[in-house]
């Protein structure tokens, strides 16, 4: 089903089971949703960011993080002042393995990780990155797909995030997940 069939059967108020519907009918691309009801409809990642993905989540179980606490593109259940909204980060850390289902809460989430596309930078480096932090989630680390693959890792300070480092992915590969508090 293409996202314009999906558009003409939208519901006057998008819930999260409205969006685990949508991608059901449409596997060309993903849904997200604000807590204030803003809808993103992205298509699927591109190949070097699927392998930016990969390559955090084979660090992260070499180093020992059990594979049930990682997972890539997963909905988060983020809650929000104006409602509840449904995002889908990248790449996922929790401090211990979930139930299964479509939404989680973010709870037990130690890190989320965006990896940068071509039209999502003001999504991933403002509005999820609020929400994320509204939502308590401690680490948020942005991947670019520039020529280093910069990692900016974040970490919750208040209600806000402070950087914490910037550096290459290659740098961030050769260090162990302890240091970053998610060994």
């Amino acid at each position: 089903m293409s996202s314009e069939a999906v558009g003409r059967h939208m519901p006057p108020v998008v819930t999260l089971d409205d969006l685990t519907a949508m991608m059901a009918a449409d596997e060309h691309h993903r849904y997200e949703i604000s807590p204030e009801g803003v809808l993103s409809i992205m298509p699927p990642p591109g190949y070097a960011h699927a392998i930016i993905a990969t390559r955090l989540m084979v660090w992260l179980a070499t180093a020992g993080v059990p594979a049930d606490r990682i997972a890539q593109a997963v909905g988060l259940r983020i809650p929000g002042r104006n409602g509840v909204g449904g995002r889908i980060p990248d790449l996922v850390v929790w401090s211990k393995a979930q139930v299964d289902g479509v939404w989680l809460p973010v709870a037990d989430v130690l890190l989320v990780v965006e990896i940068v596309s071509p039209g999502s930078e003001g999504v991933d480096t403002v509005t999820k990155r609020n929400e994320y932090a509204a939502a308590g989630i401690p680490q948020y680390w942005i991947v670019d797909q520039d020529a280093a693959q910069t990692v900016t890792m974040h970490r919750l300070d208040g209600d806000h995030y402070a950087v914490r480092a910037s550096m290459p992915l290659a740098w961030v590969l050769n260090t162990s997940p302890s240091e970053y508090d998610l060994g």
